[in-house]
């Protein structure tokens, strides 16, 4: 019999070692992504929340002082602070909602074998692709109150992005329509994971369409109709440039959002802390909404 040589094991590296070098990988592969957003997002966000709490105005050579919870206390006590949160609350609420059904509905027709379902669904993005300023142009044109179709279409004489009465009303089906592609498109996505068994097994039981929707499609949907509309609510609530565009926040501030009225206050008065200090409200709003929204999420995963 011949002996083999077998050839030494090599040492083990120690286990904190390994796991060092690990770290120090993943942190140089991560670089490229977390500087930029360090520099334009993380320190923006900390200078506007110092800013908060001067007394930051615009002019050159202006002295700048620490005014505490000045800027918030002027906040609590401003009717126009208050009125473009009630704005904002009302757009948030009926842009998500409306929203939310109308691309309910679109998801459950282009997840149907229809002719020309491909062609229907390029045409759904449509609004996705255009850009705010775009949209708001065009829906300018639409409210027109001498060419603009909505009248021509109704025959009447309304303006109604001037009126007191319809302002409001008309942004929010702008806002609609342009919110509605990105959430169509995560439902129908949704509608397409939900097993054809389940739709099978409801109709040999006897369930007719409602039914099926009802039990079957809203409960499969459930977790994807949670996340799409928390963040919708987000981010119609921090919407800007759509209804700058279209209205500026007139007539008389009917359509004022709180970007707008923080955007007036910095821009249009040059007040920058007391602007900064109603970014930092908005920003604790998002972060209770999105606070409440994690944790439905982990209790629905428990």
């Amino acid at each position: 019999m011949t002996a083999t040589a077998t050839r030494p094991a090599p040492p083990a590296r120690p286990r904190r070692e390994t796991r060092s070098r690990r770290n120090r990988e993943m942190l140089v592969l991560l670089l490229p992504a977390l500087v930029p957003v360090l520099l334009f997002s993380v320190g923006p966000l900390l200078y506007g929340i110092s800013l908060a709490f001067t007394d930051a105005k615009a002019g050159r050579n202006r002295d700048t002082g620490f005014v505490g919870l000045e800027n918030f206390g002027r906040l609590l006590a401003d009717e126009m602070f208050w009125q473009s949160m009630q704005v904002g609350l009302i757009w948030a609420v009926s842009v998500t909602v409306l929203q939310f059904l109308a691309s309910l509905g679109l998801a459950l027709l282009l997840n149907e074998r229809l002719r020309l379902r491909s062609l229907a669904r390029v045409l759904a993005l449509v609004p996705w692709a255009m850009p705010p300023v775009v949209i708001g142009l065009m829906w300018r044109l639409v409210y027109h109150p001498d060419a603009g179709i909505v009248n021509s279409t109704l025959g009447t004489d309304i303006n109604w992005l001037a009126d007191f009465a319809w302002a409001l009303p008309a942004v929010i089906v702008m806002g609609v329509w342009s919110g509605m592609p990105q959430t169509t498109v995560v439902l129908l996505a949704g509608l397409q994971n939900v097993p054809r068994e389940l739709y099978e097994a409801g109709a040999m039981d006897g369930a007719g369409t409602w039914r099926r929707f009802w039990n079957i499609t809203l409960p499969q949907l459930r977790p994807i109709i949670v996340a799409i509309t928390s963040l919708d609510f987000v981010w119609n609530f921090n919407q800007f440039s759509l209804v700058y565009v279209l209205t500026q926040g007139g007539p008389g501030g009917r359509t004022r959002l709180p970007m707008l009225f923080a955007y007036e206050e910095a821009f249009d008065y040059g007040f920058f802390g007391y602007a900064a200090a109603l970014g930092v409200v908005m920003v604790i709003i998002i972060l209770a909404l999105l606070g409440v929204y994690l944790w439905r999420q982990l209790r629905e995963a428990s």
